[in-house]
């Protein structure tokens, strides 16, 4: 049964059917009566930590959370070059990796190559498997909004020159090799771990 991991800025909510074996440790809330507005606002600026919804239907305790909130949809992708490195951005002083809302009409497929090519200045050559899913929650005026990213594999042929969308914050772009990853996970999002492991660029975390 399927495990849901939104990350609500250094913490972690699971919701799952099993207690999930991490590494870290983790505090189990009560699905009766549970609120996620009430949640998230308790939550402040309190130091990370995980929690866990333990349920015998995570898919319906999670389609609750995301009818109490904003949902914006995000696509993006992990490419890589004819030399087998990957594209890595910098932004807002964090290693990142391209990706950007959904447009009206867009289908989420054809909004990750566009957010990709538009950010670093490449063209997508092919847009292959969806790799994953992420989810994290941030606030937008008086609004809890939850952000669902789709990720896709992609590549690009050659390796060309990357020309960073300045306009958007991004600083750096960088074609890093599986050896060269050192900084970026010290250095990122929780999300963006997700899917360099559903890439098979890092080790499968256990849950």
């Amino acid at each position: 049964m399927k495990t849901y991991r939104i990350y609500i800025n250094d913490h972690t909510l699971y919701i799952a059917a099993n207690v999930p074996e991490l590494v870290e440790e983790i505090e189990q809330l009560t699905v009766l009566g549970f609120n996620f507005q009430t949640f998230y606002k308790q939550l402040g600026n309190l130091p990370g930590k995980s929690f866990l919804l333990l349920t015998e239907d995570p898919k319906a305790v999670f389609t609750k959370i995301k009818e109490s909130c904003l949902i914006i949809k995000a696509a993006g992708g992990l490419v890589s070059s004819s030399k087998g490195n990957y594209l890595f951005i910098f932004r807002n002083k964090k290693w990142d990796l391209p990706k950007g809302k959904v447009e009206k009409g867009e289908r989420m497929k054809e909004a990750a190559v566009r957010e990709v090519e538009e950010e670093c200045g490449v063209k997508i050559s092919t847009n292959d498997e969806k790799l994953c899913k992420t989810y994290h929650v941030y606030t937008l005026g008086a609004k809890i909004v939850l952000k669902k990213t789709n990720w896709y594999r992609m590549t690009v042929k050659g390796e060309p020159k990357l020309v960073p969308q300045k306009e958007e914050g991004i600083t750096k772009a960088s074609w890093l090799s599986k050896t060269e990853l050192e900084p970026v996970v010290a250095n990122t999002y929780p999300s963006i771990m997700d899917v360099l492991e559903a890439g098979e660029l890092l080790p499968q975390r256990v849950l």
